[in-house]
């Protein structure tokens, strides 16, 4: 499992950084969803599961951005396994 952290992202290069980082994406990575969809479908070995946290920060600052990432993991586990599970949830704050 791969925890992903997306809360306080607020522009597409930061969003395709952290991914690229989290994945272990190359260094060629073209940061847009279509390099997405590359790099998930052909290039890494996907986790069998992503968590997501801080969704709904992510979602307000990048709409768009963020339901073409849910559209493209929906996709890949349809098309290439149906096993993958995407989470995506609030950002957990623990007491100190």
């Amino acid at each position: 499992m791969v925890i992903i952290d997306v809360s306080g992202i607020r522009d597409h290069r930061r969003l395709h950084s952290v991914l690229r980082d989290a994945l272990d994406f190359p260094p060629f990575y073209g940061m847009n969803r279509a390099a997405f969809w590359d790099a998930i479908t052909g290039l890494v070995e996907m986790p069998d599961r992503l968590t997501f946290t801080g969704w709904s920060d992510l979602t307000k600052s990048l709409p768009d951005e963020a339901d073409l990432l849910r559209q493209a993991l929906d996709d890949f586990r349809r098309q290439y396994r149906a096993d993958f599970v995407a989470e995506y949830r609030e950002r957990v704050v623990v007491p100190r």
